[in-house]
């Protein structure tokens, strides 16, 4: 028989782990993520890794009835945690356990459960609900659109909360099943790959994947009556574009442009590096908003888009936000640079490939299109606030600052940077500062100045300012409007989210 003797200091280590951790240390997790331009937006406390979603729509009624299962991690002591969600819920169930559960505000939903959470433990949450997303209206506006034969959830900054409980902010993505169910001869067009499709008793179920991480305003439903198209790119990718019968006649300039997303895409990589996720595509629902959006793998495309025939540069900008924006996120929203700065310039490196205008060129006449009392020069890209997140300064002004970037370091080591930082951050999160002290890196030059004059200052840079980052313009003769300015400048209502 064998003895086990405790000296001292180790029958006291044992009776620690032996005491369980008293109520005093859960603490509810924060209402939000803690993003200052939308202080709701997201949850502390947890780390999602994987949603489960099983959905039922009637697009007469606008009725959706959904099981959401939340696979996650926590990262404290909880006592409680937050979701962001809108529409009715029914049941909460947490590790099998049901589970207190009450609304809060306009997107809070405050889950008690059965037994604390104890840190860095996995849990699974069950969330079964119901309702009519058009109906729900947050902070003035509404992620869902209405169509005459189903509905669509696109929106940015935030979605999720419309149609799924999340926690719904870019910093925490996960990976995604999405399984619809709909009417037969009604079609359901989700992210990633479409795995399988049954019908039984008039319904029809359509189960996509989502294999890469994912932030929840990217994930997209559209229910409706659609033309598909499918193929493969030459590494055997699944491409999946989808058209509203009732297009009317925006439908051929819509496929005309769709219809390239492989060969846009193809381009892309050359400055960007491999295709980042399992799927490609795009979709144009009979919506009447006149946005654009980067949902994942499968871009949404308002038919307004095409109002004025084939729009390819509109392809190029949301492909190239499944490198800068999908696959790389904002770490807070006002990063926003990081996405739109990028998917703008890439409208200018197509605008070189196709002999319409260099990309020197667009700047130089962007930079003298706006006199220095134009309000567009107060727009800080790097910080613009929530106001003007989406303003086209952003947009034109953060191209203009790669631009600058693009002179000062040249060639080589900026596209050196355009192909690593998606590389190095793939999957992840990024910050304008993280990007400022990459490209230092990379180059081996100091840069806080440059990017503080293009993205901070709140004023035109001044013409010694632009001539030390080769920008023209600064006299009194106007640079003549390169040929693809009016095609990238006709897409700039893909920054108006009708907000």
């Amino acid at each position: 028989m064998h003895r086990r003797i405790l000296v001292p200091s180790a029958l006291a280590a044992s009776l620690l782990l032996a005491i369980p951790a008293s109520a005093a240390d859960f603490v509810p997790g924060a209402s939000g993520i803690g993003d200052p331009y939308y202080p709701a937006s997201g949850n502390g406390g947890y780390d999602v890794s994987h949603y489960d979603l099983r959905l039922k729509y009637q697009p007469t009624t606008d009725l959706l009835e959904g099981t959401a299962t939340i696979l996650a991690t926590t990262k404290q002591n909880l006592s409680r945690f937050n979701l962001d969600f809108g529409l009715t819920v029914t049941d909460v169930r947490v590790n099998g356990r049901k589970a207190a559960f009450a609304k809060s505000g306009d997107q809070e939903l405050e889950i008690t459960p059965a037994s604390p959470l104890e840190r860095n433990r996995p849990v699974s949450v069950v969330v079964k609900y119901a309702g009519k997303p058009s109906e729900l209206n947050i902070g003035g506006y509404t992620a869902w659109h209405r169509t005459p034969d189903g509905g669509v959830a696109a929106q940015q900054p935030e979605a999720a909360v419309w149609w799924f409980p999340s926690n719904d902010h870019p910093l925490d993505k996960a990976t995604f099943d999405i399984s619809v169910s709909v009417p037969d001869g009604t079609q359901a067009i989700s992210n990633g790959v479409l795995q399988s499709q049954s019908s039984r008793l008039g319904w029809t179920r359509y189960n996509w994947r989502s294999n890469k991480p994912q932030a929840p305003y990217l994930a997209t439903l559209a229910v409706g009556k659609f033309d598909i198209t499918t193929d493969r790119t030459a590494s055997g990718l699944p491409v999946l574009n989808a058209y509203s019968k009732d297009l009317g006649d925006n439908a051929g300039a819509a496929r005309a442009s769709v219809e390239r997303t492989v060969e846009v895409t193809e381009w892309l990589e050359e400055y960007f590096g491999p295709y980042p996720f399992n799927a490609l595509g795009g979709y144009v629902p009979n919506v009447k908003s006149g946005y654009a959006l980067e949902t994942q793998t499968r871009p949404f495309y308002s038919p307004r888009q095409f109002a004025n025939g084939a729009n390819v540069s509109v392809v190029v900008h949301e492909q190239a936000h499944q490198w800068y924006g999908d696959s790389v996120s904002v770490k807070g929203w006002k990063d926003i640079w990081v996405n739109e700065g990028f998917a703008r310039y890439s409208q200018w490196l197509w605008s070189e490939k196709e002999g319409e205008g260099t990309a020197q060129e667009l700047a130089d006449y962007i930079y003298a299109l706006h006199p220095a009392d134009d309000p567009f020069w107060t727009v800080k890209p790097g910080d613009p606030g929530p106001d003007k997140q989406f303003d086209i300064a952003v947009y034109d002004r953060g191209a203009l600052a790669l631009q600058a970037l693009r002179n000062e370091i040249g060639d080589d080591d900026f596209f050196a940077i355009l192909k690593g930082w998606p590389t190095v951050n793939a999957n992840g999160n990024g910050s304008v500062g993280d990007f400022v002290r990459y490209a230092e890196k990379i180059s081996g030059k100091p840069l806080a100045e440059l990017f503080e004059t293009w993205l901070y200052e709140p004023t035109k840079p001044a013409a010694p300012a632009a001539a030390d980052a080769r920008i023209a313009g600064a006299d009194s003769v106007r640079p003549v409007q390169p040929k693809s300015y009016k095609k990238i400048a006709a897409t700039n209502t893909i920054h108006d989210h009708d907000h």
